[in-house]
């Protein structure tokens, strides 16, 4: 029986996680998988270890705050791999981390797959090396990352994106186009839920003729949103059912990150909102190299959607943003954007894809 470790440390890679999970079994039902993840992980058959709540750390600043945290997860990590003895490790994304294990899987002799490759072409460049010299396999989904990884020759494999099969089934509803939903998406951290779900709120306000619903994330218990809910009643919160709130959404103002790209499959209309800790705002300001925060805008490499980032997230930038993107005229030029994002994500099958190469690597 060959055995599979496979390390997750977000929402987003939970959900890949277990799509490429239901993958493989498809594939190879007899495989053995221990994982790092989260519930959709486990429910898709794989022996959780831990969970992605007690390891999202984001940040410089929250990063060195849990650095003992971190080392210990780091250390338990090792040891697990070593007891169980798998045939390959399968890293997704959380590249803080999985860079680090990386490295020491390969002077332990162990395959390594890296699976929603760390985004050095927005930072980082310089971990190329690392990539190349501790990944056996790299396995990524977004179209210009190949010939990103081309110039410094690693032969990264494109998959395609998974959310397309995530996705594949659903459909905006149709009152999306006509009713009164809005969808706040303020993210899966508490760090990131305390500095933009505020500001959303207080956006509400100005419009009291829509009806407002959090997709609250499924790691972060109801007792910490009604903190934030106590002088808003009318705002709802539902919690891990984000899709099926987005499918009935005429707008939604999402919390930059994988959020942005399914509000985009999903045809929703959005103002995409980001603010962290002051401090590694600005070291990571100085570090990154893109033009835009969201994944939306860095695909189609123009300005589609509204980003409102750090000083930029304030109450009435945020009302203005969403009341543009309720006109008809305004929302009719982002659907026709996010048609052509579908176009250049390709076509769907990533996970089936990306399934195949894992189990090749396994021969």
């Amino acid at each position: 029986m060959k055995r599979l470790y496979i390390i997750a440390g977000e929402a987003s890679g939970d959900l890949h996680g277990s799509n490429l999970l239901k993958a493989l079994y498809r594939q190879h039902p007899e495989l053995e998988c221990r994982a790092w993840g989260g519930d959709m992980m486990e429910q898709a058959g794989a022996s959780l270890v831990k969970h992605y709540r007690d390891l999202a750390f984001m940040g410089f600043v929250e990063v060195a705050k849990n650095l003992r945290t971190i080392l210990r997860n780091i250390a338990f990590c090792k040891a697990d791999i070593l007891q169980y003895k798998p045939d390959a490790l399968v890293l997704i994304d959380y590249p803080g981390f999985n860079l680090r294990i990386a490295k020491w899987a390969k002077e332990q002799g162990i395959r390594v797959i890296y699976y929603i490759s760390p985004q050095l072409w927005a930072w980082h460049a310089s971990r190329a090396k690392a990539i190349k010299r501790d990944v056996d396999k790299l396995l990524v989904i977004l179209p210009f990352e190949k010939e990103f990884f081309k110039k410094y020759d690693i032969d990264a494999e494109f998959v395609g994106h998974p959310l397309l099969d995530a996705l594949g089934g659903l459909q905006q509803h149709k009152e999306a186009e006509t009713g009164n939903t809005i969808a706040l998406l303020p993210g899966s951290r508490k760090q990131e839920v305390s500095r933009i779900l505020p500001v959303m709120l207080k956006a509400t306000r100005a419009f009291p003729e829509y009806r407002f619903v959090i997709a609250g994330a499924g790691s972060l218990p109801e007792s910490y949103y009604q903190e934030f809910l106590a002088e808003y009643p009318a705002v709802k919160l539902e919690r891990g059912n984000t899709y099926a709130i987005l499918q009935r959404s005429r707008a939604a103002l999402v919390k930059s990150g994988t959020s942005t790209l399914e509000t985009a499959l999903l045809d929703v209309p959005q103002v995409v909102c980001y603010a962290g800790n002051p401090i590694s705002f600005q070291i990571a300001k100085r570090l990154v190299n893109v033009k835009y925060i969201s994944l939306v805008n860095l695909i189609v490499d123009h300005p589609l959607v509204r980003e409102l980032i750090q000083q930029e997230l304030t109450l009435e930038n945020t009302a203005a943003a969403l009341r543009d993107i309720l006109k008809p005229e305004i929302a009719a030029e982002i659907k026709a954007g996010y048609a052509d994002l579908r176009h250049l994500l390709g076509d769907g099958g990533a996970s089936e894809r990306a399934a195949r190469a894992v189990l090749s690597m396994l021969k």
